[in-house]
C-alpha cells in the first residue's frame, strides 16, 4: 500500500511537472506562484538566458501588465535567482550575469521557435522575431478549417465522419481520432478507421472535409489503449552510415554520445520518421546514396513494427529474400 506521505510527494512531483514551460523541467520550485506569475518569471529567464537581456517594457508588452507589476515581477524574480541578473542604470535594461543559471530545462524547440516567430501564441499576428533568422516552412501545411474538427474531436473524444484521398482513390469514412503526430515534414492523424476495422494514419493535407458525428460516441475496441503500434514505444540505435564519409561530424550533428543516437519513437511513426531523417535499415547498410548518413544498427528493433514498410531498405525477417 502506498503511504499518505508518498501520494503526497508523487502528487507535488506531477504538479511542479506541469509548471514546466512545455518539454523544461523545474531547476527551482516555482509552484507557489499563480500561473500568471510564473509564465512572466520563465519569460524573464527566457530572455536573459538567450537574448542577454530584458526590460520592464518587454514584460508589459508581452503580458500586457502594468509598470508596478513589472517591477514586482522583476523583484520576484532576482529574489528567486540573485545571481542572475542586475540592473543596467544606463539603459534601464535587466541583463545577464556571468553567473546565470536558468530556472528551468528550456526545450531547444520551444526556444527556437520562440526566437524566430515570437514568444508565445497570442491574439496579436504582429509578433516578432526575437533574432534575425531565415527558415523554411512546411510545405506540407495541413487546412485549417480541417484540422480544427479533428483536434476538436480527439479533445472531446467523438467520431469524424472525412473525405480522403489515398492512392486507391477517394473515398468517404468515419475515423475515430485520438492523436497527431509529426514525422518531421508532414502531420498525421492517428486513429481508428471503421471502414478497415483497425488503427491508421491519416495525413492531414490529404483530408478533404471533416464532420463531428454529434453523438456518435467511440466504442471500446476503438480507444487508443487498444492500439499496440501506438502504445509500443521503440528505442532505435542510429549509428554514423559506416560506409559514408564524415563520421564525426555526423556524431557532432546530432550529439551522439559514444558514437549513437538512442531514438525513442511510437512504432506506429517509425517507418515515417526514419524515412523523413534518411536512414538506411537495410541489415549490411547497403544504401549507397550520399543523402543517407545514418544507420540503424539494429534492423531487428523494426520486427513487428506495422510502419517498417516505409523504413529505407528494410526487409522483414519473414519476407522472402
Amino acid at each position: 500500500m502506498v503511504s499518505k506521505t508518498a501520494r503526497q510527494q508523487d502528487s507535488k512531483t506531477a504538479r511542479q511537472q506541469e509548471i514546466g514551460w512545455l518539454d523544461g523541467e523545474h531547476m527551482i520550485d516555482l509552484s507557489e506562484y499563480s500561473q500568471a506569475q510564473r509564465e512572466r518569471l520563465v519569460y524573464i529567464d527566457f530572455r536573459l538566458y538567450f537574448t542577454g537581456s530584458v526590460s520592464r517594457m518587454d514584460l508589459m508588452d508581452r503580458f500586457g501588465v502594468g509598470g508596478a507589476a513589472a517591477t514586482r515581477d522583476f523583484g520576484q524574480y532576482r529574489e528567486i535567482a540573485p545571481e542572475n541578473t542586475e540592473l543596467d542604470s544606463v539603459t534601464k535594461l535587466y541583463v545577464i550575469r556571468s553567473t546565470f543559471s536558468p530556472l528551468i530545462a528550456h526545450s531547444p524547440e520551444r526556444v527556437l521557435t520562440a526566437l524566430s516567430q515570437g514568444y508565445g501564441y497570442g491574439l496579436d499576428s504582429d509578433e516578432k522575431p526575437l533574432i534575425t533568422h531565415e527558415s523554411v516552412s512546411l510545405l506540407s501545411k495541413p487546412n485549417v478549417e480541417v484540422l480544427a474538427p479533428i483536434t476538436r474531436a480527439i479533445h472531446l473524444k467523438q467520431v469524424v465522419k472525412i473525405s480522403y484521398t489515398s492512392s486507391s482513390g477517394q473515398s468517404e469514412r468515419e475515423i475515430v481520432p485520438f492523436a497527431i503526430g509529426c514525422d518531421g515534414l508532414r502531420w498525421h492523424v492517428r486513429a481508428f478507421d471503421r471502414k478497415r476495422g483497425k488503427f491508421g494514419d491519416f495525413v492531414l493535407t490529404r483530408i478533404g472535409q471533416a464532420e463531428i458525428q454529434m453523438g456518435d460516441k467511440p466504442r471500446n475496441e476503438e480507444t487508443p489503449k487498444n492500439d499496440d503500434q501506438w502504445n509500443r514505444m521503440l528505442e532505435l540505435p542510429l549509428v554514423p552510415h559506416p560506409d559514408k564519409d564524415s563520421t564525426e561530424i555526423v556524431k557532432r550533428d546530432y550529439d551522439m554520445q559514444d558514437g549513437v543516437l538512442k531514438l525513442r519513437v511510437r512504432a506506429a511513426m517509425a517507418g515515417y520518421v526514419l524515412q523523413q531523417y534518411h536512414v538506411d535499415c537495410s541489415a549490411d547498410h547497403s544504401i549507397g546514396d550520399k543523402a543517407y548518413r545514418l544507420w540503424l544498427r539494429d534492423p531487428l528493433a523494426l520486427y513487428g513494427v506495422e510502419s517498417s514498410m516505409f523504413a529505407p531498405g528494410y526487409k522483414s525477417p519473414n519476407s522472402e529474400s
